[in-house]
């Protein structure tokens, strides 16, 4: 598309005969975060998993790798395939990009699940904030070859043996950290990372758009012991949002889906079984931008009782 090589896993049923959950990963990773669970959920859906450009398979051009950029090659990619609409499932960054998404695009959304999601306050790991500064591309290319890679996973690992840290999220660190010794790889990351996080944290939110999304089904999925996104945003979340669910995985990091890819899965079939497909309405969505997120619970009643054939009081 445009040029570029766009990868993604197409699993479970064939397109055209079932629901399909759209399944878009975070930063650094691939489409291959997902593979513990793609198994289970395919038994009942389509299943398409993203590369995001310079991610994974696809293409590492100098290109867009803003929020907003990865949430129209989304929209251009479903569709290429011919998916009019889907649940879209994103993990940290994807989080971020699944939000937007449904914000540029709220036609093609039917619900969200957001896991252990980025955009939803301003902390983030340290590490993280670090890798944002200027010298970081020479930085992490000499940590990624080098013995402190290896001291330092010695360390984590030996964390990870103790319980202090999540072993699934040191091995899955330990993956994006060896694929950063490519520099273009290194490049499309700290892109991609300079545009959401700089040193004071989280640089892109969607708090102050969510009231916009209440009428669209919310899964938020985290780990109670994520290191890198504090639990305390999914809570943030869940008050911004009042019909929105929240799953939490008491033993899980920041891959709560491969900590626990069967509750995991699990809790986003009842979660897609339990709710109706979001409905947009034009007229409801003006009238919140217009009133603001003071007005955001009354427009959203109205328009409720109004498909229910129910009377409500102004």
């Amino acid at each position: 598309m445009h040029g570029h090589r766009r990868a993604f896993l197409l699993g479970g049923r064939p397109l055209g005969t079932a629901p399909v959950l759209w399944m878009i990963h975070g930063i650094g990773d691939s489409s291959r975060t997902w593979e513990q669970v793609i198994p289970l959920l395919g038994e009942d859906h389509t299943i398409v998993a993203p590369d995001l450009l310079g991610h994974g398979s696809s293409d590492k051009p100098r290109a867009d790798y803003s929020i907003g950029g990865f949430a129209n090659g989304m929209r251009d990619l479903m569709l290429v395939l011919g998916v009019d609409q889907a649940t879209v499932v994103g993990h940290s960054l994807g989080g971020g990009v699944a939000m937007q998404f449904a914000y540029q695009y709220p036609e093609h959304v039917e619900r969200l699940v957001l896991v252990a999601s980025g955009g939803l306050g301003s902390e983030v790991n340290p590490v993280l904030r670090a890798a944002s500064l200027p010298g970081a591309h020479a930085a992490i290319g000499i940590s990624a070859r080098g013995p402190v890679r290896a001291a330092t996973l010695k360390v984590a690992r030996a964390l990870a043996t103790l319980g202090v840290l999540e072993r699934n999220d040191v091995e899955d660190v330990a993956v994006i950290w060896e694929g950063l010794r490519d520099p273009s790889t290194r490049k499309a990351f700290l892109r991609t990372l300079r545009a959401v996080v700089d040193a004071r944290g989280q640089a892109v939110t969607s708090k102050d758009r969510l009231y916009l999304a209440a009428d669209v089904p919310v899964l938020l999925v985290w780990g109670a012991r994520d290191p890198m996104v504090p639990m305390i945003h999914a809570a943030h979340a869940a008050e911004l949002l009042p019909k929105a669910k929240l799953t939490i995985l008491p033993h899980a990091g920041h891959m709560p889906h491969r900590v626990s890819p069967a509750s995991f899965a699990t809790a986003v079939r009842e979660f897609v079984a339990s709710t109706e497909p979001a409905h947009h309405d034009l007229a409801l969505i003006r009238a919140m931008l217009a009133g603001g997120q003071s007005s955001a619970t009354k427009s959203i009643r109205r328009s409720t009782a109004l498909r229910s054939g129910t009377s409500t009081s102004a």
